[in-house]
């Protein structure tokens, strides 16, 4: 199992996606929490479900194969260990995923280049009384093949709004940095406290950003400019 932790900062927004673990799954992730918070006391770990991937060793009448799905693409096909066949609100009932995430899922498992499941009745859509079934017949030259999600088109609109949110999720950080020069420096030229920031930023920001977040901190008194000379911010104590 392999972990990568970030502070909330350094993430996009992703919208909270619930999932049932199975249990085996649900293990390894309290062992890690364990461990964590073991190490780093008053921390809190949000799992991004959505993010995660696994690969799953899975037997076939025609040979044993790796498959490299995502977590949502695991929790579903290991609801097949148990049985032969389940419904489309079986498999919504057993896993907790959202119904157009499930959807999506499933459709990547039954209807695209890599068929596991197979689709009752046949059909690129996933409809309300869709059966799902182990597919017995697959197979595959290749011993471990990827099982790609299908991906959900993004408009203009979401990409823009998708931009803001990572934005006001950052402006924290950038505020800090700004702080933290500035406490450390007292006096400090626009352009400098500018290269500085951009040095000191582990994440790509723009200069009209930056100066947003500047302009707030003047506001709410944290810095001023310089009586003689616009371009310079002083330090408040």
């Amino acid at each position: 199992m392999s972990v990568h932790v970030l502070t909330t900062g350094y993430w996009p927004t992703y919208p909270p996606m619930e999932v049932r673990l199975p249990h085996e799954l649900n293990v390894y992730q309290d062992i890690f929490k364990e461990f964590y918070l073991s190490k780093y006391s008053g921390r809190r770990l949000m799992w991004q479900n959505s993010l995660g991937h696994c690969v799953l060793k899975a037997e076939f009448p025609k040979g044993r194969k790796e498959l490299a799905v995502s977590l949502f693409q695991t929790v579903v096909l290991m609801l097949f260990n148990d049985t032969q066949r389940l419904s489309l609100q079986d498999i919504k009932d057993a896993t907790g995923i959202e119904d157009k995430e499930l959807r999506r899922t499933l459709q990547s498992l039954a209807c695209g280049k890599v068929r596991v499941l197979q689709k009752q009745p046949k059909g690129r859509d996933v409809e309300d009384e869709d059966q799902f079934v182990f597919n017995d017949d697959f197979s595959a030259p290749l011993f471990r093949i990827k099982v790609n999600a299908i991906q959900m088109k993004e408009t203009v609109e979401e990409n823009a709004s998708t931009t803001e949110r990572v934005f006001q999720d950052r402006q924290y950080q950038i505020d800090a940095a700004i702080v933290r020069i500035m406490k450390t420096r007292k006096v400090l030229s626009h352009t400098l406290l500018i290269t500085e920031l951009f040095q000191q930023l582990k994440f790509p920001i723009k200069p009209a950003d930056l100066k947003k977040r500047i302009e707030s901190l003047i506001d709410r008194e944290y810095l001023e400019r310089d009586k003689s000379n616009p371009q310079i911010y002083n330090y408040l104590a």
